[in-house]
């Protein structure tokens, strides 16, 4: 019997990101859950029924943005690791903690980051 694959909670507001996140982490047989803002986000995270190992965000969400939602998080869910993504890294000042990838990234480049914060 294989151990359960850790399961990632990708919030990304844009459908077509998302989508390829989400093909990309469930190639690489993590289980993927989905949310296209923070409301939609806390609503899963709120669910203690749902073991999450990671939250991937976007930071520019619109309304709660991607710190804002990792702070609310974190009071769910102490635990929680968060990597956020963003096509602005260098100007975003990261919680003691949580990680970032920048966008653009390449798919070498989110396998490592997410195996690097699993491990």
């Amino acid at each position: 019997m294989s151990a359960t694959p850790p399961t990632i909670l990708v919030v990304e507001d844009d459908a077509i990101v998302r989508m390829l996140i989400v093909d990309v982490l469930e190639e690489l047989e993590y289980k993927v859950l989905e949310a296209d803002g923070s409301e939609q986000a806390l609503t899963v995270l709120g669910a203690p029924s749902e073991q999450i190992n990671l939250m991937m965000t976007d930071v520019g969400l619109p309304g709660m943005d991607g710190r804002e939602l990792a702070i609310e998080a974190r009071k769910l869910r102490p635990a929680l690791k968060v990597l956020f993504a963003s096509g602005y890294a260098e100007s975003i000042d990261v919680p003691e903690g949580m990680h970032m990838i920048g966008k653009p990234f390449s798919i070498d480049q989110l396998r490592d980051k997410v195996k690097a914060i699993l491990e």
